[in-house]
């Protein structure tokens, strides 16, 4: 009883307004009263969880989709993709989905997926014909790839509280990933026509537009960022935590060297922006662990395992049961907090179930992707909002769209053909 009304009292704490990381804190401070835990030993278990070595990969992620915003690096895999697609039916959107495909598999973030696809893109998308709500509606759906594209710091996180190989998880969801791209893709390319009268031709004001091979060659040392890090990542010569030194560093010489668009201004906000978002996330994660301790020392997901096993029996429906909380979970908790408190809840029921921790990580990023567009709090979806200048109403009826007809299929066959998550993670050797 204790746990579920730790859960509903963050649920209220964050409804009121106060920072998550100290809405953790207060959920903290009521378990450590009613069950009376010793909170030196919390203090120590919990440093002593933060300090990892993959945690190291945090802030140096955060950092590159920072810099790749400041450095010109994004608007350069932008203009490349419009070149190639942009022209056909539905050209403009599939551009966007797949320029935050791209940001994704850099940065590994989903917030400045949205700040750098959305400001390049919003304004030519209108000019083109696509109603801003729709376009910021599938702005924010898009930029949740930075979640499932690895590298993913939603998968590094999930990682670290699960004990997880974050190599492993990061191939895990790349099936997912290339399934929702191209579910975008063709419902974006249905409602060009049914929804709104996608308009031919250049966006009014664009400069001349580049060929080709000339779009191709400027965003060359871009392109070659995820090559880099994934390529180093599944080709063994680095770690993931490596792999964000390398992109850190990359996407700070490629802007200041070689597009030069990056100063020393734009470089210290960009650090100090990253350091920040970290700071937020480091101590979610240190409340958390802090949280767990306490909930496993009273077996709590113990109980909520043999809860639902004894209401439920049949696998499929205790599936169904755990996607749907999931769901809901992330539409109201952001993806941290889903991510390093309801996932390592369930991961026991999972296990018991015969859902490899591998796929349910697949699983809770697909859930991250709809709760996040989800009202009522939608985090992702209202900085698309302000991203695009658009009221959320407008936004609200094309995301829920979206949502069921592309999200949702995809959580679904994600849930249930577990190969498609685990068959990259065990080509590779990693489980």
């Amino acid at each position: 009883m204790e746990g579920l009304f730790a859960i509903l009292l963050l649920l209220l704490l964050m409804g009121l307004g106060v920072p998550v990381a100290w809405s953790f804190a207060g959920v903290l401070a009521y378990l450590a009263v009613a069950y009376d835990a010793n909170l030196d030993t919390l203090m120590m278990q919990g440093f002593r969880s933060v300090d990892s070595v993959i945690l190291i990969a945090l802030p140096l992620f955060v950092l590159t989709g920072y810099l790749m915003q400041s450095g010109g690096i994004a608007s350069r895999l932008v203009t490349f993709i419009e070149t190639l697609v942009g022209k056909r039916r539905g050209g403009m959107g599939a551009s966007m989905v797949l320029a935050s495909g791209v940001f994704g598999a850099i940065a590994g973030t989903a917030t400045a997926a949205v700040a750098s696809i959305g400001t390049i893109m919003i304004v030519p998308l209108e000019q083109r014909g696509y109603p801003r709500g729709y376009a910021s509606a599938l702005l924010g759906i898009s930029s949740l790839l930075g979640i499932l594209i690895p590298p993913s710091i939603t998968m590094i996180l999930f990682a670290v509280v699960t004990r997880q190989s974050v190599a492993a998880l990061f191939a895990a969801t790349v099936g997912p990933a290339l399934l929702l791209i191209v579910g975008l893709i063709l419902a974006n390319r249905l409602a060009c026509g049914r929804l709104f009268q996608e308009v031919a031709g250049e966006t009014q004001g664009s400069a001349k537009p580049l060929s080709k091979g000339r779009a191709t060659w400027r965003a060359l040392p871009a392109l070659s960022l995820p090559f880099i890090i994934l390529g180093g990542i599944y080709g063994g010569v680095f770690t993931p935590t490596e792999a964000a030194a390398v992109a850190a560093f990359a996407a700070m010489a490629i802007g200041f060297l070689v597009y030069r668009d990056q100063s020393l201004t734009h470089f210290s906000r960009s650090v100090v922006a990253a350091a920040e978002t970290t700071g937020s996330i480091i101590l979610i994660l240190l409340f958390s662990f802090m949280i767990g301790r306490i909930l496993a020392f009273e077996r709590v997901p113990q109980d909520l395992t043999e809860l639902i096993t004894t209401l439920i029996q049949n696998p499929l429906l205790i599936l169904i049961a755990v996607n749907v909380f999931l769901i809901l979970a992330g539409a109201i908790l952001d993806d941290v907090s889903v991510t390093v408190v309801v996932a390592p809840l369930f991961l026991p029921l999972m296990v018991d179930t015969g859902i490899h921790p591998v796929h349910f990580g697949a699983i809770v990023a697909c859930s991250v992707v709809i709760g996040a567009n989800s009202p009522p709090v939608a985090p992702i979806l209202y900085m698309a909002c302000r991203i695009g200048r658009v009221s959320i109403h407008k936004t609200f009826a094309p995301a829920l769209q979206l949502i069921a007809f592309v999200g949702i299929p995809v959580m679904l066959v994600t849930t249930f053909v577990p190969e498609l998550s685990l068959f990259l993670p065990r080509l590779l050797g990693f489980i």
